[in-house]
């Protein structure tokens, strides 16, 4: 459904994107990760056919947006970073002018704004300018304009950026529940994002792809995986005692919660061997949890050696 090849944007001697090539399938949300100014919002333009790319390719359901660009943008929602919309029109106005421009008619018509508009509550203020709107209702009338004519593709940059808390849970309910019948994209730099809605997540800094790869998967990657952490009366005595047993290969005091964390050796399980050597010597504890890994720690690894190979070229 959508498809980069060797996607490029050079801009002089800056090479904003280098070389990025994926593909999405039908169904599945992709998670467009990476520190800013790692290319994301230019990688978006350019599959939405806002940007030309300086070499390679960029497909919509079979479309490339260069060579067939309207029957690309037919298939395809938009929601860029910012969400620029007219100011001065009534969210009203401006949604009825946007399904026009879709070629909205009739009962379709009525139908879909109807639905664009109750799935992004906009209803308490379609008769208000745009720009009277808080930034999280401006991004919601962005979230709008994107579904109106209901694509199979949805390419979203930063969708949750400027909303609150139950905002944001409202808008990646929204994106789970699309996502039976579409195709999407969802840039960045929130990580909890990734968790929330992702099926794959590909990892990009200076124009190129790092990893790509399920979330799970990308956990595996951290130190902190198969970790066990747990607080207690007396933390240096659990430390002592849990570096003692022969699967673990370190354990950390953490500053400033005073929280124990046991690493294991690489493919070793240690959670029972934890429980029961803490059991054997009744040290009681509390809180005591098996990690999964953690997104942020890979992400700061992944990205910051990229930098540092960057640096030192």
């Amino acid at each position: 459904m959508i498809e980069t090849r060797e996607l490029c944007k050079r801009y002089g001697p800056l090479t904003a994107v280098d070389s990025i090539s994926f593909t999405v399938e039908p169904g599945q949300v992709l998670g467009f990760l990476g520190p800013n100014g790692a290319g994301k919002s230019t990688t978006m333009k350019m599959v939405a056919g806002f940007l030309t790319p300086t070499s390679g390719q960029a497909l919509v359901c079979g479309f490339d947006v260069e060579t067939h660009p309207i029957e690309a943008k037919q298939a395809m929602g938009y929601l860029p970073e910012g969400a620029p919309s007219y100011g001065e029109m009534t969210v009203a106005d401006f949604l009825g002018f946007i399904a026009d421009v879709r070629g909205l008619t009739g009962q379709a018509r009525k139908r879909q704004l109807d639905d664009a508009i109750g799935r992004l509550s906009l209803s308490g203020v379609l008769k208000q300018t745009i720009d009277t709107l808080s930034k999280g209702f401006r991004r919601r009338v962005g979230l709008a304009q994107a579904i109106v004519h209901d694509p199979k593709v949805l390419v979203l940059d930063e969708p949750t950026d400027g909303l609150d808390p139950n905002q944001k849970h409202e808008v990646r309910n929204l994106i789970q529940a699309m996502s039976k019948d579409k195709t999407i994209i969802v840039s960045t730099h929130i990580l909890e994002e990734v968790h929330a809605v992702c099926h794959r997540a590909i990892i990009i800094a200076k124009g190129k792809v790092l990893a790509d790869d399920t979330p799970a998967a990308l956990e595996a990657r951290s130190r902190y995986h198969q970790a066990v952490s747990l607080s207690a009366e007396n933390p240096a005595a659990v430390r002592d005692l849990l570096g003692a047993l022969p699967d673990i290969a370190s354990v950390e005091i953490h500053a400033q919660d005073q929280r124990v964390t046991a690493f294991p050796k690489k493919g070793r399980q240690i959670f029972n061997a934890v429980t029961a050597a803490l059991k054997d010597k009744n040290i009681a504890f509390r809180e005591l949890a098996l990690e999964q890994g953690r997104l942020d720690e890979v992400f700061r690894t992944i990205t910051q050696a990229e930098q540092t190979k960057k640096e030192a070229a």
